[in-house]
């Protein structure tokens, strides 16, 4: 069966129904999501960018090496990442990027625009899931520095930010870096209104969602019947959005049927918000040691730099 099916077969089959957010990044998806990052509410994308503009020399005057693989997971286009290569290249004898993305597109986007900036780069994508093709970086024997930017690690719920840490460290050697994009905990009506922009972009990201359903798996949602809503729950620093039937209604996908209730919820993203103290636990807690904490000027975001001990 195809892993996109089982996976929405499974979700919406479930007691409290969810959908992977994973599945929000069709082309149309994506293209929403661009509209999304320009957003004024949405202040993660300019946060970023603001400390690989302003500390890059600063992060990678922590890394000690003189040849360095640059991997980066999850890369999409390389826009913001284009930055901090800029300044790499001027710091290492050898460096290559090796962006991985499971879209094949997109990595011809990133290495096309990374080699109009920083055209002597090596670069080497690796398409698909990273979760499985990190195997391939195995060959390679050059000290790495491991990215995962964007602020990613808050859509992996509960403990399972815990394992994905531990699965970077087991792509690692002992020394290596890895810098990890963050966004952090503050005053929560700028996280909810970052998640419930006034445009609707953000509720026309979630509903596409039940439309590549429908487009893909043959589903017959009316997205009529859905709206978007995004909350924020300061206590545990999860954003939680969810996609809530407006009537009693049946939907059908691959000849499955799933009961709606009236106001009941899909879960489709959880963006886990942290603490400069749990970033350290974590880390600690996975086998890294912290080296630093790199914070924009408003200190809504952090670029925190990790090194493997074990």
């Amino acid at each position: 069966m195809d892993r996109f099916l089982q996976d929405v077969l499974t979700g919406l089959g479930s007691e409290f129904k969810t959908l992977p957010s994973k599945y929000f990044y069709d082309e149309k998806g994506s293209k929403i999501f661009q509209r999304i990052m320009a957003l004024d509410e949405y202040y993660l994308p300019g946060c970023e960018v603001e400390i690989l503009n302003e500390s890059s020399d600063l992060i990678l005057a922590e890394i000690p090496f003189d040849t360095i693989d640059i991997v980066e997971l999850g890369s999409g286009d390389g826009s913001k990442t284009m930055i901090f290569l800029k300044q790499a290249i001027r710091k290492f004898n050898s460096l290559t990027y090796i962006p991985m993305d499971i879209s094949p597109g997109i990595l011809e986007v990133n290495k096309d625009l990374i080699h109009s900036q920083v055209p002597k780069l090596e670069i080497i994508p690796i398409a698909g899931d990273y979760l499985l093709t990190s195997s391939q970086l195995e060959k390679r024997d050059k000290p790495r520095l491991l990215l995962f930017m964007g602020s990613n690690i808050g859509n992996f719920p509960g403990d399972k930010a815990k394992g994905f840490m531990g699965f970077v460290n087991g792509m690692m050697k002992r020394g290596d870096y890895f810098m990890m994009g963050v966004d952090l905990r503050k005053n929560p009506h700028v996280i909810r209104a970052a998640y419930n922009d006034k445009d609707g972009v953000t509720r026309l990201f979630n509903l596409n969602l039940l439309e590549r359903i429908n487009r893909e798996l043959g589903g017959d949602f009316d997205l009529s019947e859905f709206e978007h809503f995004g909350t924020y729950n300061p206590v545990t620093g999860e954003a939680m959005s969810y996609l809530v039937s407006q009537k009693k209604q049946i939907v059908q996908i691959a000849g499955r049927l799933f009961q709606f209730d009236r106001y009941e919820a899909i879960l489709t993203e959880v963006s886990r918000k942290f603490s400069i103290k749990e970033l350290n636990s974590i880390g600690k807690e996975t086998g890294f040691a912290t080296v630093r904490h790199f914070l924009d000027s408003k200190g809504y975001f952090s670029l925190s730099l990790f090194r493997k001990q074990d």
